[in-house]
């Protein structure tokens, strides 16, 4: 729930996990069981993220997701395929088992949640809930109030920036 919130509403995310967790002990005996429990709580979470957001007079979070979505932006850059679509170079594979491998992973890891967080809000938000907290798509839309093909769009656009600054930072000697 804190790595949600603060995707969502990083000042404010242990306020918002806590009026979550209260909001969930006094709802309790509504669940109507519809959802998981587990997007039934991120429901919240978002609900209560997005009222502290628009307490801060901040971006509204539904014209964030709209906005980022019809921006037209290339996810993955043209030259990395051929001329008939295959990919010009592969990504380049990232495990092995060697004592720097371990600690490439490490720094991998760190430099990986770096670029999440620098991802613009909606795919941030969108990232995290799929990637990171492994949930559906058709979970994510409920969360977030967001259509299949806006939630789609920013994954696909997230995910590529992500593998980008990655492949950027494995190529390095």
């Amino acid at each position: 729930m804190s790595r949600v919130a603060r995707s969502m509403a990083p000042s404010h995310a242990e306020d918002v996990v806590q009026e979550t967790w209260a909001a969930v002990i006094d709802g309790l005996d509504r669940f109507e069981g519809r959802s998981s429990l587990k997007t039934w709580v991120l429901r919240i979470l978002s609900n209560r993220a997005k009222t502290w957001i628009k307490r801060e007079k901040r971006l509204d979070l539904e014209h964030i997701f709209t906005e980022e979505a019809a921006v037209e932006e290339t996810a993955v850059a043209p030259e990395r395929f051929s001329r008939i679509g295959n990919w010009s170079a592969p990504p380049a594979a990232w495990s092995e088992r060697t004592p720097e491998a371990i600690v490439l992973r490490m720094e991998t890891g760190m430099l990986l949640a770096r670029v999440v967080e620098e991802l613009p809000q909606a795919q941030r938000i969108v990232v995290t809930l799929r990637d990171v907290e492994g949930l559906s798509s058709d979970e994510v839309c409920d969360i977030l109030g967001v259509t299949e093909a806006n939630q789609r769009v920013l994954l696909h656009r997230g995910r590529s920036k992500v593998r980008s600054a990655m492949e950027r930072y494995l190529s390095e000697p």
